[in-house]
């Protein structure tokens, strides 16, 4: 049986791109239109040869779907990605622990696949296995029992039990008590502590890959794990304003 759960033909010309960690809402309104008009100018500038575009997660630093409403903000990216869809160009998303809570809205608006969970893909003939990045660390059990209770649907169908109002005000206060926010723990550890890097090799361990490829540590680098693999951390948008980019060839990482 095939790792990939999707095999992808890369048309003549075309390219596939991954970004992630816009964390749209935080400092506050002014600094997320700043940043939002930026990575609308980003995907415009890549829409002509996108064939599909991987969007990693933490796109927003607090979202959470109710039954009939959604966030306020981010608009004008909410809208652009509308833009590329209907140009034809395959949107991707995968929740990060900022924006865990997407319950059909992206896939119904804009006919985006949503995935809850890394996967692997083969792009151009190249095995891609991509996620947000968190939780990946078996010995970071509080953490992994947190995110399993937060996806727990029992434990979403209380929380939305609360007027949204309240529910988006008390998501947000506890997005923001987040170490990302403070800017601790944004360097790269050595090899044998670094848990997104332990969780790849610990994969090449069964099967041969040719890229590794998260968000969540906003720290935009490019690592080989052996004479195949490569891992490439995407970085975010708040700071380094990195994407990367598969031209068939080569996966890139990119600052705009």
């Amino acid at each position: 049986m095939s790792l990939a759960s999707e095999h992808i033909v890369l048309q003549e010309g075309k390219k596939i791109y991954f970004a992630s960690d816009f964390h749209f809402g935080i400092p506050d309104y002014e600094a997320t239109r700043q940043r939002e008009v930026r990575v609308c100018q980003w995907l415009d500038s890549i829409k002509h040869d996108a064939q599909q575009i991987y969007l990693l997660g933490d796109l927003f630093d607090s979202w959470m779907e109710y039954k009939r409403v959604v966030p306020k903000g981010a608009v004008r990216f909410l809208g652009k990605l509308a833009e590329l869809s209907d140009m034809g160009i395959d949107l991707i998303i995968f929740t990060g622990n900022h924006d865990l809570w997407m319950h059909g809205y992206f896939e119904q608006e804009l006919n985006a696949r949503v995935y809850k969970s890394a996967q692997t893909f083969t792009i151009g003939g190249k095995l891609f296995h991509l996620g947000h990045g968190d939780g990946v660390a078996k010995e970071d059990k509080k953490y992994r029992l947190l995110k399993g209770l937060l996806h727990h649907p029992l434990s979403q169908f209380i929380y939305r039990q609360l007027h949204p109002d309240i529910g988006l005000r008390l998501a947000d206060y506890f997005s923001r008590l987040g170490p990302k926010h403070k800017y601790e723990d944004l360097e790269m550890k050595s090899h044998d502590k670094e848990y997104q890097l332990l969780y790849a090799n610990e994969l090449l361990q069964r099967n041969t890959y040719d890229y590794f490829i998260f968000g969540h540590r906003h720290i935009p680098c490019v690592l080989k794990l052996n004479a195949e693999a490569t891992f490439i951390n995407i970085g975010d948008w708040i700071t380094f304003n990195t994407y990367a980019v598969f031209d068939g060839k080569e996966t890139r990482l990119v600052k705009y």
